[in-house]
C-alpha cells in the first residue's frame, strides 16, 4: 500500500457547492485523475496510490506531478506512508517520506498532536506526561481502553498498521461545477484569470478521472455586495474550442485572450465555473502508458488562440461537406466552431488540388475543347448532379442546380485539368474548374 496525504492551506479559498471543507472538495475531484481511491480526512485529502505509481513513471514522477499542480491549488504539504493515517501524522508534522525509515521509528517520534484522535485527550495525556505518539503507544492498553475511548487505541493500530482502515471513497461528480471566493476583490477582468486558472486546474483533474474533454466552459463572476445598482450582480463569459481538450495551458491563454476584452462593470469577489458541453477524449499513443512530452502545439490550439485575440470571424479553416459539386465539397467556417462529423462523399475520379474560383469556359473546336491546344480526355466521364437544394440568398430564389460530365484532360502545355461539359442545356459547353499539382 501507498498512500499520500495532501494537506491544504487554510486560505486555499478554493470552494465546492457541497457541505465539506471549502478547499477540500475541489483538491479531492482533482486528485481523482490520479486514483479511484481518494478519501477526506480531517482537513486532508488522502490518495491511495500503489496501482497508479507504474502508470505515471513511477514514484518521483507522481510526486513531482502532484506536487508541482497541487502547490496552484493551495497544497501546503504532502506527506507518503504505508497507510493513510501515518501520511497524515507526517504531513501535519511537515515530514514527506515516510518509506525511508520503519514506520514505527517514524511514528514514535512524532508530536501526539499528528493524530486526531488525541485531541480530545490531550491535557489529560499531557499531565501524565506524554509528549508523543511514542509515549501514548507506550501507556498499557488495558489501562488506556479503561480510561480513554476506543477510537484512540483503534486509531494508533491502525496509524502503526497493525489494523486495517476503512475509508468513505468519493464519488467523482456527474457534471462539473466549482467555486471560488477571491482574496482580495478584483477590478480588471484580465486578473480574474490568476483564480480563474484554479478552477480550470480542477476541470483537468476532473475531465482526467472521467477521460474527456470540454468543448465549452462558462466562467461566472459575482460583483462586490457594494456595487451600484446599475452593474448588476455579476457577469459570465462562454469559451468554445473546436475539439475536446483538457490541456489546461491552453485552457488558461485561450481564456485570457478572452478575459483581455471584457471591461468589469464593478470589482469582483467571487467566481464559478462550469463545464457546459463535454466530450469523450482518447489519447492516441503506441505506448502503454500515457505520453507526457509534447512534441509542440496542436494546429487547432494554435487557431483557436489567434481566433480569440483576432475575432471569430478573422481565423478560418476548411470543412468538408456532403456535396457532389466540386466547388461545394469544401467550405470556409470559424476555426472555433465544432467541425462537421461528416465529409465528402467519395468519387470515382482523382480530384484536383486547385479548383478556379468561377469555372473558365473553353473553346470547342470540332467537338473538342480547346485549352493550351486541343485537350485529350484520358478519364471520365462522371456525372455529377445535384444543387436543387442550394438557394442563391439575393432574393431571386434562384437554385444552384449543376448537371455535369467531369474528365480528367491532358493539354500538352497545362498539364493535367479538371475539365467537365454541362448538360441538359440548349447548347452544351465545357468548362476548366480544376488543376492538378
Amino acid at each position: 500500500m501507498l498512500w499520500t496525504a495532501l494537506l491544504p492551506s487554510p486560505c486555499a479559498g478554493t470552494a465546492a457547492p457541497t457541505d465539506a471543507a471549502p478547499p477540500q472538495r475541489a483538491l479531492a475531484t482533482w486528485a481523482l485523475q490520479f486514483t479511484p481511491r481518494v478519501a477526506l480526512a480531517d482537513e486532508a485529502v488522502l490518495m491511495e496510490v500503489a496501482a497508479s505509481v507504474r502508470l505515471f513513471g513511477g514514484r518521483r514522477a507522481l510526486r513531482d506531478r502532484v506536487w508541482s499542480e497541487g502547490r496552484e491549488l493551495g497544497v501546503a504539504r504532502l506527506a507518503w506512508a504505508p497507510n493513510g493515517l501515518a501520511a497524515l501524522a507526517l504531513a501535519r508534522a511537515g515530514i514527506e517520506n515516510g518509506l525511508r525509515r520503519p514506520l514505527e521509528a517514524l511514528l514514535d517520534t512524532l508530536p501526539m498532536e499528528t493524530l486526531s484522535a488525541v485531541h480530545p485527550h490531550r491535557l489529560t495525556l499531557e499531565h501524565i506526561g506524554c509528549r508523543t505518539l511514542g509515549d501514548v503507544r507506550a501507556l498499557p492498553r488495558g489501562g488506556v481502553a479503561r480510561r480513554f475511548d476506543a477510537q484512540l487505541l483503534q486509531a494508533l493500530d491502525r496509524a502503526y498498521g497493525h489494523a486495517p482502515e476503512a475509508h468513505d471513497w468519493v464519488a467523482l461528480p456527474e457534471v462539473f461545477e466549482e467555486r471560488l471566493e477571491l482574496m482580495a476583490r478584483v477590478e480588471q477582468a484580465p486578473a480574474l484569470l490568476f483564480g480563474a486558472r484554479r478552477l480550470l486546474l480542477v476541470l483537468s483533474g476532473w475531465l482526467a478521472a472521467r477521460r474527456a474533454g470540454v468543448t465549452a466552459f462558462t466562467l461566472y463572476w459575482a460583483h462586490d455586495a457594494m456595487r451600484s445598482r446599475a452593474a448588476g450582480e455579476g457577469g459570465e463569459i462562454t469559451i468554445h474550442t473546436a475539439e475536446p481538450t483538457r490541456d489546461i495551458e491552453h485552457l488558461s491563454r485561450l481564456l485570457g485572450e478572452h478575459l483581455g476584452r471584457v471591461a468589469l462593470k464593478a470589482p469582483v469577489g467571487d467566481l464559478r465555473l462550469v463545464a457546459t458541453e463535454v466530450r469523450p477524449l482518447h489519447d492516441v499513443s503506441a505506448s502503454l502508458l500515457p505520453d507526457t512530452v509534447r512534441q509542440g502545439e496542436k494546429l487547432g490550439l494554435v487557431l483557436e488562440r489567434l481566433a480569440a485575440r483576432l475575432g471569430p470571424q478573422r481565423v478560418l479553416r476548411p470543412v468538408l461537406c456532403e456535396d457532389h459539386r466540386p466547388e461545394g465539397m469544401c467550405q470556409w467556417q470559424a476555426a472555433t466552431l465544432p467541425l462537421p462529423r461528416k465529409g465528402a462523399p467519395g468519387t470515382e475520379l482523382p480530384q484536383p488540388g486547385f479548383l478556379r474560383p468561377v469555372p473558365l469556359r473553353l473553346l470547342v473546336r470540332g467537338d473538342h475543347p480547346i485549352y493550351h491546344g486541343r485537350l485529350m480526355l484520358l478519364l471520365g466521364p462522371q456525372r455529377v448532379e445535384g444543387g436543387w437544394w442550394d438557394r442563391s440568398g439575393n432574393g431571386e430564389d434562384h437554385a444552384r442546380n449543376v448537371a455535369r460530365d467531369y474528365w480528367v484532360a491532358l493539354s500538352a502545355e497545362a498539364g493535367v485539368l479538371w475539365v467537365f461539359q454541362t448538360r441538359l442545356d440548349g447548347a452544351p459547353a465545357w468548362f476548366l474548374h480544376g488543376h492538378f499539382a
